[in-house]
């Protein structure tokens, strides 16, 4: 990161040619390029920037800034620049301060390896001090903002007192650090859901849900492979017994339920020959059989428990429908065969129940926080997703909500209790302190005249509404981004509000910068052609700015094995050439791509490691931003596995955001072209022979060189005579049949 910093800064500093940048804007303005310049200078009030891959946009966002301040004598207290990390806003302050220090002293700082990121935090704050007009500046992200304003007037709307909920991972705020909930958001729900499960109907319940879907995976098709148990039995009861039916799940559950002992399909030999009853109870001396349309003809077996003198009882799956005729069967032919003092209801508990499904369960907790999340984004009430879900056509999402949603309220509650606000809450919570209270709204729209937003693609709901509640028609609204680079939709990033921009904010202007500085042509040119296929996204005509010869290589390999061993060799010429492990990042669609735990021998991470190759390798995801001059994109299969990855449509989301398989395409079609476009000079896509990604199809051949090892021929070759078509051995030099000399000498 520190290399990658210093590239970036060092960046910086061409593009604007000189440090004082104060003092010399109205130079810096002649070194942006004519969109650049147009949108610098723009007075409109709602401006989007819509910036392809590598053009300039935080520079010109930055450049936007200091116009403001410089040429327009903006005070920089009324500026405000809302970002997404706390890594971008840091990146806007040190660019700042290095543009502002004469010295160049901060450069050194920023670069200097041997100094700690607490140091250099500590550098900045001081730094930042030390420029006022830099000082004066409010660069936050969405929830520093909003963490600030509810700190400061939250108490007219909730306890301005509360502490942050969340888990260790988004942890990245230092500010929001200093007041963080003793609890995280899972040990909550964790908490909750034990203490529902006190509760012996949800317990069961629970446990159902956990056995099926979790762990038997029932709602899957039981034809594939590693779903289907050899013998069968593809439920799993509530004791742990695995069964052949749904139905007979019942039987089992029931059984579990009163606390009556039961033996399944135990072998029994009465007289003429040896079978397995479904059932038998012991304590009532009682066998029982469940008949449906795939059992076998139970005459035989009836013949033997009559020779034998044996109690046989028999359930029809008729039965099923009626979950109240079921259960009032069975208590009929088995309750009133036990004896009198017979104890039906055990006391159940959690930990006993849950012992070695502690993973399992965390799977579930896990979807019930990514709904909870969910329904906060899209601002849409409990009991709604609850009428949907309950409307659903498949029984595990009406399973699932009837034991998430009572989770999920009381979570609401809690943590209102105890004042804490997650994430969502921090924006949420402030967008309502600003409709309820006007005169704390009025406040920050006449403080912040100017509001600039970097990388719009990924804004949500809640965000969106909060930037709407702080405009007056005399505020600038500045946005950058790029629609062909939102990728964060799973977490509720809403594309339509970059692609609809004029729609969302009226008289509203777009101005797009379509001059990659980053990449070659070949790159451009091929990311250009993928993206091409995407049907909603507004259409820019992006150019390189860098010629070069090296073509795009695409590799298939017959094998991981192979694709490992080529990148391996790759990676070595590259080193031998001076390059660093900076300057080469691996991309994947998922970790497991890169480092395969199950599997060591064929993991790019060891195999590199082994080799004494040092790889940034990354997730698409957490690569945004950065670049490198060599990009290996890995993992270019098709299917389970694979990339394109479509995993949302899962239906269990379904009652709270429909899903659409077209525009989930499209966002990994997009996540593709940010890959893509990390690469500066070359870029390898990696894929295997006959298994190829859907994407690889979308780049034109004219700009890619395809490469594989090739297959060794079906046919050995066979050397003959051309005289007389006689088999010959390949050492001869002339036919021993007709004298004709071989390889086409004359006799």
């Amino acid at each position: 990161m520190v290399v990658n910093n210093r590239l970036k800064v060092l960046n910086w500093n061409v593009e604007f040619e000189t440090r004082g940048m104060i003092e010399e804007t109205k130079t810096n303005l002649s070194a942006l390029n004519d969109r650049q310049k147009e949108a610098v200078i723009s007075d409109e009030k709602r401006l989007l920037v819509l910036a392809g891959a590598g053009s300039g946009k935080t520079k010109t966002l930055l450049q936007k800034l200091v116009y403001l301040i410089e040429e327009k004598n903006v005070s920089p207290s009324g500026i405000l620049a809302i970002t997404f990390t706390k890594n971008a806003t840091n990146e806007m302050i040190d660019r700042l301060i290095v543009s502002a220090d004469n010295t160049g002293e901060y450069e050194k700082i920023l670069v200097d390896k041997f100094k700690s990121k607490a140091d250099k935090d500590k550098e900045r704050f001081n730094y930042q001090r030390k420029f006022k007009w830099i000082d004066s500046l409010t660069i936050r992200t969405f929830h520093s903002f909003c963490y600030s304003v509810l700190r400061n007037h939250g108490v007219n709307e909730f306890d301005n007192k509360f502490r942050i909920i969340g888990d260790e991972k988004k942890d990245e705020e230092d500010e929001l650090s200093k007041h963080v909930a003793p609890e995280t958001v899972f040990e909550v729900f964790h908490k909750i859901l034990i203490e529902e499960c006190e509760k012996t109907d949800f317990l069961l319940r629970l446990k159902r849900y956990v056995l099926d879907y979790i762990i038997d995976k029932i709602h899957l098709d039981k034809n594939q492979s590693k779903f289907a148990p050899k013998d069968g039995k593809y439920f799993t009861a509530l004791d742990g017994t695995k069964v052949r039916s749904k139905s007979e799940q019942f039987i089992a559950d029931w059984l579990y339920r009163h606390s009556i002992k039961y033996e399944y399909e135990p072998l029994l030999n009465v007289k003429d020959f040896t079978f397995h009853p479904d059932f038998y109870i012991p304590e009532a001396n009682l066998y029982l059989e469940h008949v449906s349309e795939k059992s076998y003809s139970t005459k035989d077996k009836e013949e033997q428990f009559k020779k034998g003198n044996l109690l046989l009882v028999k359930t029809y799956e008729s039965m099923t429908k009626d979950s109240a005729l079921f259960n009032h069967t069975l208590n009929k032919v088995i309750k009133n065969r036990l004896p009198a003092n017979y104890h039906f209801n055990a006391a159940l508990t959690y930990k006993e129940e849950f012992n070695g499904y502690h993973e399992d369960v965390k799977k579930f907790l896990t979807q019930v926080i990514r709904i909870t999340d969910m329904i906060k984004v899209e601002n849409i009430s409990t009991q709604t997703v609850l009428g949907n879900a309950n409307k659903d056509q498949q029984e595990r999402v009406r399973s699932f909500y009837d034991l998430a949603i009572p989770i999920v309220e009381k979570y609401v509650t809690y943590s209102t209790d105890k004042s804490y606000l997650d994430f969502n809450d921090l924006i949420s919570m402030t967008t309502s302190l600003f409709k309820n209270h006007p005169d704390i709204a009025n406040k920050y729209k006449s403080k912040f005249q100017f509001i600039l937003v970097d990388e719009f693609q990924d804004v949500n709901n809640l965000q969106v509404e909060l930037i709407k509640l702080m405009l007056t028609d005399d505020t600038q609204l500045f946005c950058v981004g790029d629609d062909w680079q939102s990728i964060y939709g799973f977490r509720g990033s809403n594309v339509s509000y970059i692609i609809e921009f004029e729609n969302h904010f009226k008289n509203a202007r777009v101005i797009k910068l379509n001059l990659n500085y980053r990449s070659t042509q070949h790159i451009v040119g091929a990311s250009n052609e993928v993206i091409k296929h995407n049907k909603f996204k507004v259409d820019k005509d992006i150019h390189s700015s860098k010629k070069s010869e090296h073509k795009i290589v695409v590799f298939a390999g017959n094998s991981e094995e192979e694709n490992i061993q080529f990148a391996i060799e790759e990676v070595r010429k590259f080193q031998d050439e001076g390059l660093t492990s900076e300057d080469i990042l691996f991309l994947y669609r998922r970790s497991k791509m890169f480092s395969n735990s199950f599997n060591q021998d064929k993991s790019y991470y060891h195999r590199l490691r082994d080799e004494g190759l040092k790889v940034q390798g990354k997730t698409i995801h957490a690569a945004k931003g950065l670049e490198a001059k060599v990009v290996f994109i890995i993992g270019l299969t098709e299917g389970d596995g694979g990339f394109p990855d479509i995993w949302l449509e899962d239906r269990i989301f379904q009652p709270i955001k429909k899903a659409n398989h077209d525009l989930l395409l499209e966002e990994e079609r997009r996540l593709f072209y940010v890959a893509m476009t990390r690469a500066k000079e070359k870029l390898f896509l990696i894929t295997e022979k006959g298994n190829e990604s859907s994407f690889l199809k979308e780049i034109p051949e004219t700009f890619t060189v395809r490469t594989s090892i090739p297959l060794k021929s079906m046919v050995d070759k066979v050397i003959t005579c051309k005289k007389c078509f006689s088999e010959l051995n390949k050492l001869w030099i002339m036919c021993p049949y007709c004298g004709e000399k071989v390889n086409g000498q004359q006799k």
